[in-house]
């Protein structure tokens, strides 16, 4: 009688354990808010200091934070692959054609080492892109996102990859939204998150293929004269400074002013049309240019559900000492 006792308890201890246990085996209950609370108290303020006083000096550090997250976090797992240089047999994946024009990476140490004089191999390089693109849209007039903490850092690089991942300027709304959705963002989502595009600029050579050897006839004519004022050349040098702002009224402010934009014909790029062309999109499009609230709204919820893809927890990854290296063994 004890024994059949003994095993109801233990069957029922084990059916009470197993969400638990399950939770824990994926790796899903890993990611929490100020998991750093106990660790490294001051490490969401000291990521918000250096971030502001970086946006201060140069205020374009705050569009590179938002363009490292989703370049990251795209590409497998949100686990700062993308900050690794080519060294020790690894090659980065910013040498990949779809991390054209990333820059301000070096401004990631700024930031990390500010953590590491507080509190040594504390905090990923993963939570620092992404609570450095939280903080980066805040200061871009964006809205403050609730982000959890607690990624891993991997120990490769995903070059080989990244083609297969992150979206390019040139793709199908099709493909687009399906790529998005492979991590769970919706199609009132992604539109959100191409809203980014509201801030920052693009390099001639993903332009002139709209502007010669004829005009694209989707892009108003007026802005076309603009952009080839910006953009003389069909065969732009990749190493130049020649550049076009994404948007020309609220350049670096994280608004609907985008969406208006692309209503309007003045998209800088062919997916940015696509908006308005895909009947799936083009509803939401709508929606956002006349509610910048609702575009606000959106976008929080997509980066929260792109900042939390795959991420790395446990023994699987790394605390790095540098974001550009792999620890030395």
């Amino acid at each position: 009688m004890a024994s059949h006792c003994n095993c109801n308890f233990s069957s029922t201890v084990i059916l009470l354990l197993l969400p638990l246990l399950f939770q824990f085996c994926s790796g899903e209950g890993e990611l929490q808010l100020n998991y750093y609370s106990e660790s490294c108290p001051k490490a969401e303020q000291i990521i918000k200091e250096e971030v502001t006083k970086l946006y201060h000096k140069h205020g374009n550090t705050a569009v590179s934070w938002i363009r490292n997250l989703f370049h990251d976090c795209m590409v497998k797992s949100c686990d700062a692959s993308l900050l690794l240089d080519t060294a020790n047999g690894i090659e980065s994946e910013k040498t990949s054609s779809r991390n054209f024009g990333m820059r301000n990476f070096k401004y990631i140490k700024t930031i990390k080492d500010a953590l590491e004089t507080q509190c040594p191999l504390t905090v990923s390089c993963a939570d620092i892109v992404a609570l450095s693109a939280r903080d980066g849209v805040v200061l871009l007039g964006g809205p403050h996102v609730e982000m959890k903490t607690g990624r891993k850092d991997s120990k490769i690089s995903y070059v080989e990859e990244t083609e297969n991942f992150v979206p390019n300027h040139n793709d199908t709304m099709s493909l687009v939204l399906s790529r998005f959705q492979s991590i769970g963002v919706d199609t009132e989502g992604t539109v959100a998150l191409l809203g980014a595009h509201s801030i920052g600029r693009v390099h001639c050579t993903n332009i002139v293929h709209r502007l010669y050897p004829t005009i694209d006839p989707t892009l108003d004519p007026n802005y076309a004269v603009y952009l080839k004022g910006r953009c003389p050349s069909p065969d732009p040098d990749p190493r130049a400074v020649e550049y076009a702002r994404n948007d020309r009224i609220t350049p670096m402010t994280l608004d609907n002013m985008y969406y208006k934009n692309v209503l309007n014909h003045k998209g800088l790029l062919i997916i940015d049309q696509q908006l308005v062309s895909d009947p799936n999109t083009y509803p939401f499009v709508e929606k956002m240019a006349s509610d910048n609230g609702y575009f606000h709204e959106h976008f929080s919820r997509a980066l929260l559900v792109l900042s939390e893809n795959n991420p790395i927890t446990g023994d699987e990854g790394d605390i790095r000492v540098d974001c550009r290296y792999v620890n030395r063994k």
